[in-house]
């Protein structure tokens, strides 16, 4: 794991990062977000999103960093009492349990998918604490609203305009001196060619059936600060999503046995796990996890 300093580097121009776009699938998001363990109801196992298959299967953290990263995150941005707290995509709930212990004076989570809203609705208690379904691009948040932004596991999927408007809009709901953390999937290091760029993005969309765009380190940090948010902080780790060390301290010895006991009995989605296990595996040296906290400016 490491702390990066602030270093300057080769940035690709917005044309630049549109080609690669083109080249790898089209994002889709799945019809909901069910997680039963029944996965005779879903549909074709070869061509689901691998985020939904692995929730399905069992697996409940599914951050690129695993909870190390999360919990780096939720200490940076030190949410206390006084916080209101908006969570972008905040899929099966698992942060939203670390943040809602932490008591902040408000929760919203802000999530396009209906199944995951509901989810995320059953864990509120009280009437400050809610989940609407609406889009991180535009949450129709009012301005100068929130005290804190978190995103998780998403932004890598959004296309390079779409990545933009959603940090504008993170800035836009944050009031002065608020903070946005983001977790997400990242290339390294920060002069990778931009040809070996475009070849692990297409590794990984065929792979996990998504469009992934995980961005540099460096690129990360212009994304964030284009928008005007200055960046305080940022940790790299492994992206050890599907090694068995991280899955034990994501999932628990329970929560690992019941995954691999779905996995063993269905050949299907047990060649789609190890498709996608050594896609990360060949690529382990140009990938990893990034949490980055930035603040908006004061007035």
């Amino acid at each position: 794991m490491s702390d990066i300093p602030h270093t300057p580097s080769h940035t690709p121009s917005p044309a630049e990062q549109d080609a690669v776009a083109s080249k790898v699938s089209k994002r889709g998001n799945p019809p909901n977000l069910d997680t039963s363990p029944n996965l005779d109801t879903l549909p074709n196992l070869d061509k689901v999103p691998g985020h939904w298959l692995l929730a399905r299967l069992g697996k409940r953290v599914l951050r690129p960093g695993g909870r190390e990263l999360t919990s780096y995150l939720l200490a940076k941005l030190n949410i206390t009492p006084s916080d209101d707290v908006v969570e972008f995509a905040p899929g099966l709930g698992v942060t939203t349990r670390d943040i809602l212990e932490r008591q902040p004076a408000s929760y919203t989570g802000v999530e396009q998918n209906a199944a995951a809203v509901a989810v995320v609705n059953k864990l509120q208690g009280a009437a400050n604490q809610r989940c609407l379904q609406a889009s991180a691009q535009d949450s129709e948040l009012p301005a100068n609203s929130a005290d804190v932004v978190m995103g998780e596991a998403f932004l890598t999927m959004q296309s390079p305009s779409h990545k933009a408007k959603i940090v504008a809009e993170a800035f836009r709901i944050l009031r002065p001196g608020g903070r946005y953390g983001l977790h997400e999937l990242c290339l390294r290091p920060d002069d990778m060619p931009l040809a070996l760029q475009d070849d692990v993005r297409r590794d990984l969309a065929k792979a996990i059936r998504v469009n992934a765009q995980p961005l540099t380190v460096a690129d990360w940090r212009a994304l964030v600060t284009s928008v005007g948010f200055e960046v305080e902080a940022v940790r790299t780790v492994d992206m050890g999503l599907l090694r068995p060390k991280r899955l034990i301290q994501d999932e628990g010895l329970a929560g690992v046995l019941r995954i691999v006991f779905n996995v063993l009995r269905k050949p299907a989605a047990r060649r789609r796990v190890l498709t996608m296990r050594a896609t990360f595996q060949r690529h382990a040296p140009q990938l990893g996890a990034v949490g980055l906290v930035a603040r908006k400016p004061l007035d």
